[in-house]
């Protein structure tokens, strides 16, 4: 009876420790493929996300100076229509980022700054100058200067900006849904995304 009795416990024993180890060794591979599996995520998102913009504007550029010990002033003028294309873009593939596997943590620890680059389109009309004051290169590089500014200040006054910013929320979210349906977190900056809310309300 006893050699029954201690079989069964025996048989028990090695039983569970079977199922044990069977439940570690699945979850430890469900780990292995959901961290791939984020990391898949991450690698598809990152990319260049790009929002477009198209600006105009007519402007008269003045310049003069005095000659002949101030006697005279020589001016020169031009009607300058530009034409640009603005693009503001974000690199995510150089977003930096950690998995915490133990905690079932993906650590968003860094995201690029927003890149805007300007295509401008410069038309000259109307140009006048005296003889003592011709127009140089300076004068050139003086109206991209100020065509550049001024386009900065449009595209800060624009939408273009808070659109690129939805655009790249948008493709952050896809971390949130994934995380979430695996039954992992999502953090950054060391911030808690407790919600699709919460994601924009962060301060990117």
């Amino acid at each position: 009876m006893r050699k029954i009795v201690f079989g069964v416990v025996l048989t028990l024993i090695v039983l569970f420790t079977f199922k044990y180890c069977s439940d570690q060794k699945e979850d430890k591979i469900t780990l292995r493929e959901n961290t791939a599996l984020i990391q898949e995520q991450i690698k598809n998102v990152g990319k260049l996300v790009v929002t477009e913009g198209h600006f105009s504007e007519v402007f008269t550029y003045k310049n003069s100076k005095a000659v002949f010990a101030d006697l005279l002033e020589a001016k020169k003028q031009a009607v300058v229509i530009v034409n640009a294309d603005v693009t503001v873009s974000f690199d995510l593939s150089k977003i930096e980022y950690e998995i915490d596997e133990e905690n079932k943590i993906l650590h968003i620890l860094n995201i690029p700054k927003e890149e805007i680059k300007i295509s401008p389109d410069l038309e000259y009309y109307d140009i006048q100058a005296d003889f003592l004051n011709q127009f140089e290169a300076d004068d050139y590089n003086n109206i991209k200067e100020i065509v550049k500014k001024s386009l900065m200040k449009k595209i800060e006054a624009s939408d273009l900006k808070s659109n690129a910013q939805n655009r790249l929320l948008s493709e952050l979210s896809k971390f949130y849904i994934l995380t979430n349906s695996l039954g992992w977190k999502l953090e950054y900056n060391q911030t808690p995304v407790e919600s699709l809310e919460g994601l924009n309300n962060l301060k990117l």
